[in-house]
């Protein structure tokens, strides 16, 4: 394994591996931990292993609690670096937007050290189109969730590879300041969301979730800018600058496609 993970930090990834609090994990194919939590730290970390995912399944010595199910968010920061807010993710459009709705509501838990995580990303599985995909990224570094590939790397498109290496994107999820964006404006199936950003810039999407081409406007006083606020707004998938705007930003999007922007006042 120490060698596995010696070849995956060589390619600038970083390896994370499964495990579980019980006899065995929530598969019951594999062992658990239980009554060897230090020993597998020790030799996870002998291995170089960057991440555990630590389920709780099979642990007979825990009652189960309602807390642990529905609100991680609430107690997980004293242990966890992230901590589940969602049910599983499927590779499908209803899944990844139901998972970013829930999501949402945990926002004011998350800050640097503690990250809401809506499960892992699904760009490249094949389930949704380039642009529902683009969504998916988009939304995940908005809101700071940690960006897990779910897909295999070995054999992903040239679209796919596009949408995950977007150094853009990528830079507002790793933001210093570390403010989950949120849903800040919802008019049926079009929608808002936006975070402060360090250096006083603001992170927007403009999502539009319905059937249909769309425009959508968001105003400076819905995203947390002084309405009279002058500003250039980078969009980050054309990596084009549209300067000194003033007051709101209106784009027209396909149907399940979104617009990603970084604000910066002048």
């Amino acid at each position: 394994m120490r060698a596995l993970a010696d070849y995956v930090h060589g390619k600038g990834l970083k390896l994370g591996l499964y495990g579980d609090a019980g006899l065995r994990t929530c598969s019951r194919l594999q062992p658990g931990s239980l009554g060897y939590e230090d020993q597998d730290a020790r030799t996870l970390a002998a291995w170089g292993i960057d991440y555990l995912k630590y389920d709780n399944c099979n642990n007979q010595n825990i009652s189960p609690l309602t807390r642990g199910v529905d609100d991680p968010a609430t107690w997980a920061g004293s242990f966890a670096n992230s901590w589940r807010t969602t049910e599983d993710i499927k590779n499908t459009w209803e899944s990844m937007t139901d998972n970013a709705d829930k999501n949402d509501k945990w926002a004011p838990y998350a800050g640097p050290g503690g990250w809401n995580d809506p499960d892992m990303l699904e760009v490249g599985n094949g389930g949704m189109t380039i642009e529902e995909y683009r969504s998916h990224f988009s939304i995940w570094a908005l809101v700071k969730a940690p960006l897990i590939l779910g897909c295999d790397i070995s054999s992903m498109s040239a679209e796919t590879k596009e949408i995950i290496t977007n150094q853009n994107v990528i830079a507002v999820n790793q933001d210093k300041l570390g403010v989950q964006g949120r849903k800040v404006q919802q008019d049926g199936d079009l929608e808002v969301w936006a975070g402060r950003l360090s250096r006083g810039r603001v992170a927007l999407v403009l999502w539009n979730r319905g059937p249909a081409e769309a425009s959508i406007t968001a105003s400076w006083s819905n995203i947390g800018l002084n309405q009279s606020a002058v500003v250039d707004a980078h969009d980050l998938w054309t990596d084009e600058v549209t300067s000194s705007m003033q007051g709101n930003l209106t784009n027209k999007m396909d149907s399940h496609a979104c617009k990603m922007y970084v604000l910066t006042p002048k």
